[in-house]
């Protein structure tokens, strides 16, 4: 009897070492399977009070193996830019970028905070400058039924620019069936919003332009002078999606020649023709580009072509929208 007492006090003092271990491994399997990922992974839509003007922009924040977070960002111009580090402190959250298009050679340094589906900082602009800025959280824009497509609608009828508008004082011009910008000006906007869509344009360009066609005033798609079989085309020349997507093949024609694009939006999802070629299939537009309109990607939004970077040439501006 002692000797079987002996050996189950032996067993026991060895399990109780054993079960202690896997007791601490699995609640510490359990704490890590708690563990939440901090509110601000994910892309928001932001905008920036500048100089009395609200200033759309674009925030995008992942994780980077366990823990180092980092991410990109677009500012009201220019293209999206990738943030090396996305420090955290106590809760905030901040990171440093060099300048792109902006003016001055300081950092733009942002410190924020995230909570739920809201998001708002400062931004320390070039100029030294404090500047405020909130966002909500970007929307997927999934659609959860097919698209049916209604009827084309001719967005330039050839004869005036009824339907338009500028941003500023308008240089735009009707000449034998084409809408010219024949300098640098103002944006031509539609008037009529559209969700999702089918669109065909046709533009010509002079040596060193460049425009863009916005998709819903926030998305462009590049037009600019670009050498034609560039062995690697780039998502800032022609037909990218600026800063974001780049063309599988480069199709731009000589400057002066008309060229055209057939771009289809449905949701974030985009396909671009380029001149008879897809160079871009069902890809995902991330966020707003430099220059949109505003940073509601949720609301329904204009075609806008660029008017403010060199002479354009445009015919044939035909859309197609969802039902």
């Amino acid at each position: 009897m002692n000797q079987i007492n002996a050996f189950g006090n032996t067993c026991l003092a060895r399990i109780t070492p054993l079960f202690f271990i896997l007791s601490l491994f699995f609640v510490t399997t359990v704490q890590a399977q708690q563990t939440k990922d901090p509110d601000v992974i994910g892309r928001w839509d932001l905008t920036v009070e500048k100089g009395g003007k609200s200033l759309p922009s674009w925030l995008e924040v992942q994780k980077s193996g366990t823990h180092t977070l980092i991410g990109r960002f677009c500012y009201a111009f220019g293209s999206a830019r990738p943030v090396s580090q996305v420090m955290v402190n106590g809760g905030k959250f901040s990171f440093s970028i060099p300048p792109q298009w902006e003016e001055g050679t300081r950092n733009m340094d942002f410190e924020f905070e995230a909570n739920g589906d809201a998001i708002h900082g400062t931004m320390v602009y070039t100029d030294g400058q404090t500047y405020n800025w909130t966002g909500v959280r970007a929307p997927t824009l999934e659609r959860g039924k097919p698209v049916v497509w209604g009827k084309p609608i001719r967005l330039f009828d050839g004869k005036d620019t009824k339907g338009w508008h500028t941003d500023g004082n308008n240089q735009w011009v009707v000449e034998n069936g084409i809408l010219r910008s024949k300098k640098s000006g103002a944006n031509l906007i539609s008037d009529k919003t559209f969700t999702d869509f089918k669109l065909h344009i046709e533009f010509r360009y002079q040596q060193g332009s460049n425009s863009g066609v916005y998709l819903r005033g926030r998305y462009e798609t590049q037009i600019i002078d670009t050498k034609s079989g560039e062995p690697e085309p780039l998502a800032n020349q022609f037909s990218a999606i600026y800063g974001f997507l780049q063309p599988n093949k480069m199709m731009a024609k000589d400057p002066g020649q008309w060229q055209s694009y057939d771009i289809t939006l449905v949701g974030r999802t985009v396909t671009v023709v380029a001149n008879g070629r897809k160079v871009i299939s069902d890809a995902i537009i991330p966020g707003i580009t430099g220059g949109a309109i505003n940073s509601k990607e949720g609301e329904p939004g204009p075609v806008f072509i660029q008017g403010d970077h060199g002479p354009i040439d445009y015919r044939n501006i035909v859309i197609t929208p969802a039902q």
